[in-house]
C-alpha cells in the first residue's frame, strides 16, 4: 500500500513538474527554504511517532511556523543584503540529519531485533 502511495506520488510530481511554469530565481530561495524547513517538521513527526508521543496540534503548528520563519528570514537577508536565509538551512539541515539519525536506529534496532528471533527460532 505504502509502495502504491509512493508510486502516484512519484507519477503525479513527474506530471506536474513538466506542466507547472518555472519558479522565477526571485523566489526560488523562499521556496527553497519553505521546502527544507517543511522536511524538518515532517521527520521531526516521524520522531514523535517512534517515541509514541505525536500530537498533530503541534505537528501543525510546528509546521507553519518553521515555513513562516524561515521565509521571514530569507525577506529580512534580502533586506540587509545579507544570506541569513544559510544559517536556517543549517539549523534545519542539521536537525533533519538528527532526526534521520533517530528513526535509522529506531528501524535497525527492529530490523536487529526481529532478525535475532527468527535466528533463536532455529
Amino acid at each position: 500500500m505504502l509502495f502504491i502511495a509512493i508510486l502516484i506520488g512519484c507519477i503525479l510530481g513527474a506530471i506536474l513538474g513538466m506542466n507547472v511554469p518555472m519558479i522565477s530565481y526571485t523566489y526560488s530561495s523562499y521556496l527553497a527554504i519553505a521546502i527544507i524547513a517543511a522536511l524538518d517538521t515532517v521527520l521531526g513527526g516521524v520522531v514523535a511517532v517512534i517515541n509514541k508521543n505525536f500530537d498533530l496540534k503541534i505537528f501543525v503548528t510546528g509546521f507553519f511556523t518553521n515555513a513562516l520563519l524561515a521565509i521571514l528570514l530569507t525577506v529580512l537577508g534580502q533586506k540587509l543584503n545579507v544570506d541569513i536565509y544559510l544559517a536556517a538551512i543549517v539549523v534545519f539541515v542539521w536537525r533533519m540529519l538528527n532526526n534521520i539519525g533517530i528513526i535509522r536506529r529506531y528501524y535497525l534496532e527492529k530490523w536487529t531485533e526481529s532478525f535475532k528471533k527468527i535466528r533463536n527460532k532455529k
